[in-house]
This record gives C-alpha cells, sequence and structure tokens, in this order.
C-alpha cells in the first residue's frame, strides 16, 4: 500500500501529523512516541521573541472537548532554533514550524530566521493571532489582512508556506481563496473555535482570560464541513483537523478533501493517538482493498 501524500511538492510518508500547540516540538513525547513514524511533526507556534502567554488558569475540560487560553507561550526563535530544531534534527520525519506574531514584522522576522534551517520544510503561518496595529483584529477573520500577511510572509519565506486558517469566519471559502490568491502554498484548518465556559457557583468565568479556543470530538463536524468547503474552493492541498480521534474520523477529513490531517487534543488524552491513526488508515485500506492512499482523498 502506498500511504505517501504530496504537499506542496513535499512528500510525507504518510499523511498524520500533530496539530501546533498539543505536541511540543516532539521531545515531550519521545518516550512514548516513535516520532519517526509520523508523516510530519508541527511545532508549536514560535515568536521572534518569548512570549509569556496568558495567565492561568487557562485550561479547561468541556462536554467532548476542552478550551484553551494559552496565549501561545513560547520561549522564542532563539531558543527555538537551538534546542528544539536541533533535537529534531535525530529524527526522519518532516518538520513544520508554526509561526505566530502580533504585527506583519514579527511573521516576517521568524520567517527570515528559519530560513537558513535545513531541517524545516513547511511553515504554518498561525493567523488567528491578534493583529495589536490593527485594534487587536486577527489576521484571519479578514480576507484583506489575510492576503496582505500572505503576501509578506510569502515574499521572504524560503520554505512553502501554510496558511493556518480560523473557523470564526462567515466564509472558509472566501478566505481559503484568499490565502490561494496571495500566494499560500497550503492551507490548514480549522484552528480552534472561540468558546467561554462560567462557572456558576463562583460566578465567575472558569479561564482567567475569559473565552478560549474550543478543541476535541465536539468540533469534529464543523470542522469537516470546513474542510469540505475550502477544499473545493481552492486548489492548493488542504490539511485537516479539529476533533479527530480514530482513523475514522482522520479518513472522514480525507474524503472530504484533506491531502493530509493533524490529530490534536485527542494527543493530550492517548500519547499513542497519532500511530493508532496511521495504523488504522492502513488497515482500512487493506480491509477495502484500496492501495492508494490517493483513491480516498475528495472522494465525495
Amino acid at each position: 500500500m502506498n500511504t505517501q501524500v504530496d504537499i506542496c511538492g513535499i512528500t510525507l510518508k504518510n499523511p498524520v501529523m500533530n496539530a501546533s500547540g498539543t505536541f511540543g516540538s516532539g521531545m515531550e513525547y519521545a518516550s512514548m512516541v516513535d516520532l519517526n513514524r509520523l508523516g510530519a511533526i508541527v511545532t508549536k507556534g514560535v515568536a521572534n521573541k518569548p512570549w509569556e502567554g496568558n495567565p492561568t488558569p487557562r485550561v479547561t475540560e468541556t462536554p467532548s472537548g476542552m478550551l484553551n487560553a494559552i496565549g501561545l507561550q513560547n520561549p522564542g526563535i532563539d531558543t527555538f532554533i537551538e534546542r528544539d530544531l536541533e533535537f529534531l534534527k535525530s529524527y526522519d520525519t518532516k518538520v513544520i514550524v508554526n509561526v505566530c506574531g502580533h504585527s506583519e514584522d514579527e511573521y516576517v522576522e521568524v520567517v527570515e530566521r528559519l530560513g537558513d534551517c535545513d531541517n524545516v520544510s513547511m511553515l504554518e503561518i498561525n493567523v488567528s493571532c491578534p493583529n495589536v496595529h490593527e485594534g487587536g483584529i486577527a489576521f484571519g477573520t479578514q480576507p484583506e489582512a489575510l492576503e496582505k500577511i500572505t503576501k509578506a510572509v510569502k515574499k521572504k519565506a524560503r520554505q512553502k508556506i501554510i496558511m493556518k486558517l480560523s473557523p470564526n469566519v462567515t466564509s472558509i471559502a472566501e478566505m481559503a481563496k484568499a490565502a490561494e490568491s496571495a500566494g499560500a502554498d497550503a492551507i490548514s484548518l480549522i484552528n480552534t473555535i472561540t468558546g467561554m465556559k462560567i462557572d456558576i457557583r463562583k460566578r465567575s468565568f472558569v479561564l482567567a482570560n475569559r473565552t478560549g479556543g474550543l478543541s476535541g470530538p465536539a468540533i469534529r463536524p464543523v470542522a469537516v464541513r470546513m474542510v469540505y468547503e475550502a477544499s473545493k474552493a481552492v486548489k492548493i492541498p488542504v490539511i485537516g483537523m479539529g476533533g479527530i480521534a480514530t482513523a475514522e474520523d482522520a479518513i472522514e477529513f480525507m474524503m472530504a478533501g484533506a491531502s493530509a490531517v493533524a490529530v490534536g487534543m485527542y494527543n493530550f488524552h492517548s500519547p499513542t493517538a497519532m500511530t493508532d491513526v496511521i495504523d488504522g488508515i492502513e488497515k482500512f485500506m487493506a480491509e477495502n482493498k484500496i492501495q492508494n492512499i490517493q483513491d480516498i482523498i475528495g472522494v465525495v
């Protein structure tokens, strides 16, 4: 069976990777998961300087999911290159670095720093970060802002660019088209859905940030629908994510049009979630006499 997939010219041994922010840079899971089996490792978001993130509490469970308001805590690009990327050189899997920033200049600075890193195959640009120069509006919620940041990043990037889209929009197809027209090599979706939880006994917000990003199986039907709509709107590859817990979930995303999939919250529930999904996809292909995984992508 051929489980290889192509993402904008980069060949992955299989279509399964982690969603950024749920797996560190792999070293936290290396004792429990064979990182070499993964199609790719997607690092936690990195900025030009260290970010402390939001105050605690910043994580809480919800029915079939969780809310998080970590605030993209990260050590900054210097430590990331010296520690995380150096660690990943020991593994035979593609590396995708998630990039975050508060402004266009901050994104571009990180992208330029990563240009000389030989073991980085692609960059995933997190456009759900607040743009402080635009009154706190996220780059990913306005087509014009998305096009602008995509063009700026693409102009300086040496690696292929994946734009990670926010689901907190009216039309995901419109946002996908905006990313494609601005030069994105691929798109990934969905990021978390904005949610809130209130402690009725304390009469206060559970998260210090008040709102957080909802992830987990609860959002999967929304994610599948958005992946389907986005994949029909653009010709560039789509990486699907949002509540994947099993091989069946992953295959559903691929049949909706995703060329690859990312497992996020379920890594917290089961550290072997991704390798279980890989095994399950191979079993599904064997049982259904599917020789090439390409034969299930976008079949609906």
